[in-house]
């Protein structure tokens, strides 16, 4: 049986949309997630960056791969029903960790997160995988975006920087351009959401968000795990996040010890569906 917070209905719309809402998977664990921000943007990671365009206002703050330094955040990943309510979405027997992310957007930040799909940026393929993006405040206009169905589109995306909108690999014709999902007539998911709550999508779902016009802030934790069938595959320039001397070769599981397995079913143990 599904974990209580997954109906057959979620798994069927997750399959076939790449996205669907997780009301409450994080409601026990605010407060720890509000403190590891809070800790995060005291002390950020070499990857952290202030989103910025000339001309936009407020802040836009992000950072990935703290978990392992965050006590919060570890603890967060490995005591909430994450783990298990991704097994029942990705239909996978298999959980291992890959990434968190935070985004912080402060009040008056004009800056949109730019339409884009996670999976082109990584060195992991398959279709077992999923993102838990889960916002710390409540949101509403700021809220996350996702396309359905774009998770099964032929090609991906063309990954790009974020300020610069750059193309962040070179592109010899495996990608299309970004889209404009409110222009060209897609069908745009968003949700209101309260701390707690949670969106999951596929790493192929092209999604984004609007800036936060709003008086409060917009804090957000983002969790990426993997199921059964992702495998390390190369890519044409260097990887966000890079995690540098991985020492992995294409067809490979993600090793793990870097990437931990949150959760192993047996076999037969929770039938597919």
């Amino acid at each position: 049986m599904p974990h209580p917070l997954v109906s057959q209905q979620m798994i069927d719309t997750y399959q076939a949309d790449g996205v669907v809402l997780v009301k409450g998977l994080f409601a026990d664990h605010v407060d720890q997630l509000r403190d590891g921000v809070a800790v995060n943007m005291a002390d950020p990671g070499p990857y952290a960056s202030e989103n910025k365009k000339a001309g936009e206002t407020g802040r836009f703050f992000d950072d990935y791969c703290n978990w392992t330094r965050i006590p919060q955040f570890r603890d967060v990943i490995e005591t909430s029903p994450a783990a298990e309510v991704a097994a029942d979405l990705m239909q996978s027997r298999r959980v291992q960790m890959f990434h968190d992310h935070v985004l912080v957007k402060e009040p008056g930040t004009s800056m949109a997160t730019p339409w884009h799909q996670d999976g082109p940026y990584y060195f992991v393929e398959g279709q077992q995988t999923i993102s838990f993006w889960s916002p710390l405040d409540p949101v509403r206009q700021a809220t996350l975006r996702c396309v359905a169905g774009s998770h099964r589109w032929e090609k991906e995306v063309l990954p790009t920087r974020w300020v610069s909108e750059d193309g962040f690999f070179p592109d010899e014709g495996q990608y299309i351009p970004v889209p404009d999902p409110d222009a060209e007539g897609m069908k745009v998911i968003e949700f209101e959401m309260e701390p707690g709550d949670a969106v999951a999508f596929n790493y192929r779902t092209l999604h984004g968000a609007r800036g936060n016009q709003s008086d409060s802030r917009r804090r957000a934790f983002s969790l990426r795990l993997v199921g059964d069938d992702a495998r390390y595959v190369e890519r044409p320039g260097r990887t966000s996040p890079p995690f540098p001397g991985h020492d992995m070769t294409p067809g490979q599981r993600l090793r793990e010890d870097w990437f931990p397995i949150l959760l192993q079913r047996q076999a037969g143990s929770e039938p597919l569906t």
